[in-house]
């Protein structure tokens, strides 16, 4: 079974309901994007692994710890995953960066592919795949089944709202992807829109709505 991870430390669902307000301008919207991000990067990050490090302190040597392995992909499903990308960044300046272009048919609902750029050596790299809004979790799961067709194996999912509709397709299709999110709303609308959600995300983020 797919692990369901609910941030809901008091930052971060502050923070979320100032994004779901309708008058929150664009410039506060895309800096809590940021910064939302960055504090579910700290839970996504938690697990990884670290190796053991001698290094001098200006008092005396130790044994302390580096991460270890290669270093972590964060793919960004354009264009609203990259609202997210920065507060990630913030927190992992060393990470890798893909992207994928998928953009949502307006009459079937289904991901369309139109850009892809990953680390050749994605296959030895943990994954996270950022994207907003798990609606229908129709562009994640291709995103998902892009990146293991490249090899990826260790992969987890970021955004900021699930709708139990997604939530529930995303972990049928690939029920060893991890999904971190701020909050699982109550329901999909007839458009495919998270209810009661914060509007669409990409649009919020860069205004052009």
């Amino acid at each position: 079974m797919s692990e369901i991870i609910v941030v809901d430390h008091p930052l971060v669902q502050h923070k979320l309901t100032l994004m779901r307000r309708t008058k929150t301008a664009t410039a506060d919207f895309r800096r809590l994007a940021r910064e939302i991000a960055l504090l579910l990067g700290y839970e996504i990050t938690r697990n990884l692994l670290l190796e053991p490090l001698a290094i001098e302190t200006p008092l005396e040597p130790m044994q302390a710890s580096r991460l270890a392995g290669k270093k972590l992909c964060l793919i960004s499903i354009l264009r609203a995953g990259n609202g997210l990308l920065d507060g990630m960044l913030d927190l992992v300046p060393s990470a890798r960066v893909g992207h994928i272009g998928l953009y949502r048919d307006p009459e079937t609902l289904q991901p369309v592919e139109y850009y892809y750029k990953v680390p050749e050596d994605l296959a030895e790299r943990p994954v996270v795949v950022l994207d907003p809004m798990l609606a229908t979790a129709n562009s994640a799961v291709a995103a998902v089944d892009r990146i293991k067709r490249d090899g990826a194996t260790e992969i987890k999912f970021c955004c900021l709202l699930a709708a139990p509709e997604g939530v529930r397709r995303l972990t049928t299709a690939h029920p060893d992807v991890a999904v971190f999110t701020a909050a699982i709303d109550r329901e999909l609308d007839d458009h495919g829109y998270i209810l009661p959600g914060l509007g669409d995300a990409g649009d919020r983020i860069y205004g052009t709505k």
